[in-house]
C-alpha cells in the first residue's frame, strides 16, 4: 500500500491527506501475492491489437495471473525506425496510442474489460529517451534533450532510433509526471519503468512520492537493480532481480553452485531489505528476443528455475508472453511475429500450478510478509529450503547437479539490441548427466506434493533426477 510511503519523508503531509490504509502495509494490498504477466501486444494475436488482447482475457484469467503489464502501446516514431514496424521503446507521443494497436477508445475498452475481470493493468513507461520525432522535439525547449557540442540531440548505446532526455532540466521531470498522470486518470494501476536506472534517482524521488500519495493503490516496478530505487517509502515497489536471473542461467548451465545461490540470497536481503519486492523471471521481452528462450538458456532445468522464481524470498514472479504454452522460439522485436496457437498443454498446467501455489501460501508472499528462508541439508547440487508463516510451510527441492568448470558465456553485439546489457549467447544445460540425488526430510506433519498430487509425512526420502523439482506444502 502506498499511502504510508510518505511516512518516512513527510509524516505531517500524510496526516493532512488523511491516511486510511493499514500501517502494517508498505505496498498496495493487492500486490503481495500477485503474479505479473507481460503482454507483448504486437505478437499476442494475429491482429496484434488491443482487441486481440481483449479476446484472450478469459484465458489469462483461467491461468490465474493478476497484473497485466502491457509493453509500450504509445505512438512511436518513424524517423530512424528499426525494422518495418519500429521499436515500442521509441515514443513519439506519450499521450497517444500506437495506431498499429488500435484507437484510444479500443485501449480504454481493453482497460475496462480487464478491470471487470479482476486484473490490474500497468503500462510500460519509457522515461529515459524518446523517438527523434517526438512532439517534445518540436514543442519543448532545446534543453529538453541531451546535445553534443554542435547542438545535435544524442542517443545512448546503439539506440539510434531514440534521443536522450536531459534530466538536468527539471522541466523534463514535470513533463514526465504530467504524461504519467494522463494515464493514471484513465485508470491504469501503475507502471513498469523502462531503464529506470539510466535516469537519475533524484528524478524518481522528485515525482513518485506525490504520485503515490495521489494514487495510493498504484504499483511501481523499476527495470533496475539499484538499492537507491528500492525504498517503497519514496520510489518503487519492486526492482528487477537481474543478478538472480543470470545466476539461475549459470546454475542451470553448470557454472554456478547452490552455494552461490545461498550467498546471493543473503547478500541481496542485506542490500535491499526485506520490504523491497524483487521481480523474478526466467524470461521477458529482452531475454527472449536477444538472449534466447528459457529453454536455450536453462535447458531441461527451465521449470526448476521457474519454481525458484515463485518461491525464493522477496520474489514477485513474472510470466512472459508464450511461456504458459512452452513457446520455444525467439519473438522478433521490430517485425510482426505473432503466436497463433494458444492451445493449453503441460506447460499451461505447470504455470497454473505455480500461480495457485503463490496465491494459496502466505509463506511465499512478497516483501516483509513472506517467510524467511531456512536452508535444508541436501546433497551437492540440490537447492533445498523451507519458508514458513503462521503455520503455513512450503518446502522446495530442485536438483541442478554438480557444477562443472566452464568458460564465461560470450557477450555478443547485436545491431538490433535495445538494452544496455547486450545479448548473451545461449549456453546448453550441462548438468543433466549428473546422478539422481536423494534428500532425507523429517517432515513435521502431513504435506502435499503439489505437482504429484500426493500426500507425504514422517521420515521421507525424495529422489530427484537432474533437473527435477518438488514443492511440498503444509
Amino acid at each position: 500500500m502506498k499511502t504510508l510511503k510518505l511516512m518516512t519523508v513527510a509524516a505531517l503531509a500524510l496526516m493532512l491527506m488523511g491516511c486510511s490504509k493499514k500501517e502494517s502495509s508498505l505496498h498496495p494490498e493487492w500486490t503481495y501475492d500477485s503474479v505479473v504477466y507481460e503482454v507483448n501486444i504486437r505478437q499476442f494475436s494475429p491482429e496484434g491489437t488491443f482487441a486481440g488482447v481483449e479476446k484472450q482475457l478469459p484465458r489469462l484469467r483461467d491461468l490465474g495471473v493478476d497484473v497485466l503489464w502491457l509493453m509500450p502501446m504509445y505512438e512511436i516514431g518513424t524517423e530512424g525506425r528499426k525494422g518495418s514496424l519500429g521499436s515500442y521503446y521509441a515514443i513519439s507521443n506519450y499521450k497517444a496510442v500506437n495506431p498499429e494497436f488500435g484507437t484510444m477508445e479500443e485501449f480504454e475498452q481493453l482497460l475496462a474489460s480487464a478491470h471487470r475481470m479482476g486484473f490490474k493493468v500497468i503500462l510500460d513507461w519509457v522515461a529515459n529517451q524518446t523517438a527523434p520525432d517526438n512532439v517534445w522535439m518540436r514543442e519543448k525547449p532545446a534543453e529538453f534533450y541531451e546535445r553534443d557540442a554542435q547542438g545535435n540531440a544524442i542517443w545512448e548505446y546503439d539506440w539510434t532510433d531514440t534521443r536522450s532526455l536531459n534530466y538536468e532540466n527539471e522541466e523534463v521531470w514535470w513533463a514526465q509526471d504530467d504524461a504519467m498522470r494522463f494515464w493514471l486518470e484513465k485508470g491504469v494501476d501503475g507502471f513498469r519503468c523502462d531503464a529506470a536506472g539510466e535516469v537519475p534517482a533524484e528524478f524518481w524521488k522528485g515525482i513518485l512520492p506525490k504520485m503515490n500519495a495521489d494514487y495510493p493503490e498504484i504499483y511501481l516496478l523499476a527495470e533496475a537493480e539499484r538499492d537507491n530505487l528500492a525504498d517503497p517509502a519514496e520510489t518503487f515497489d519492486a526492482n528487477y532481480a537481474w543478478e538472480l536471473h543470470h545466476l539461475l542461467n549459470s546454475l542451470a548451465q553448470g557454472s554456478k553452485t547452490v552455494g552461490d545461490l545461498q550467498e546471493y540470497v543473503e547478500r541481496d536481503l542485506k542490500r535491499f531489505g526485506k520490504p523491497a519486492f524483487r521481480l523474478t523471471f526466467t524470461s521477458n521481452h529482452d531475454e527472449n528476443s536477444w538472449s534466447g528462450t528459457e529453454f536455450e538458456r536453462e535447458g531441461a532445468a527451465a521449470n526448476a528455475c521457474a519454481v525458484l522464481c515463485f518461491t525464493l524470498p522477496g520474489s514477485q514472479p513474472l510470466i512472459y508472453t508464450g511461456q504458459e504454452i512452452g513457446l520455444s522460439r525467439r519473438l522478433a522485436f521490430f517485425e510482426k511475429d505473432p503466436i497463433t496457437d494458444w492451445s493449453p498443454n503441460e506447460y499451461t498446467v505447470f504455470w497454473k500450478k505455480l500461480v495457485e501455489l503463490r496465491h494459496r501460501n502466505k509463506a511465499l508472499a512478497a516483501g516483509e510478509r513472506g517467510g524467511d528462508i531456512a536452508w535444508l541439508e541436501a546433497p551437492d547440487g540440490v537447492v533445498a529450503f523451507s519458508r514458513e508463516v503462521e503455520g503455513n510451510k512450503v518446502i522446495v527441492l530442485a536438483n541442478f547437479g554438480t557444477a562443472q568448470p566452464q568458460e564465461a558465456p560470450e557477450v555478443v553485439a547485436d545491431a538490433n539490441d535495445n538494452r544496455p546489457q547486450g545479448a548473451v549467447a545461449a549456453q546448453p544445460f550441462k548438468n543433466l548427466e549428473a546422478e539422481p540425488a536423494t534428500v532425507a526430510l523429517p517432515l513435521d506433519g502431513q504435506y502435499k506434493n503439489i505437482f504429484a498430487e500426493t500426500l507425504v509425512s514422517g521420515e521421507t526420502s525424495i529422489t530427484l533426477a537432474p533437473g527435477q523439482y518438488v514443492v511440498l506444502v503444509k
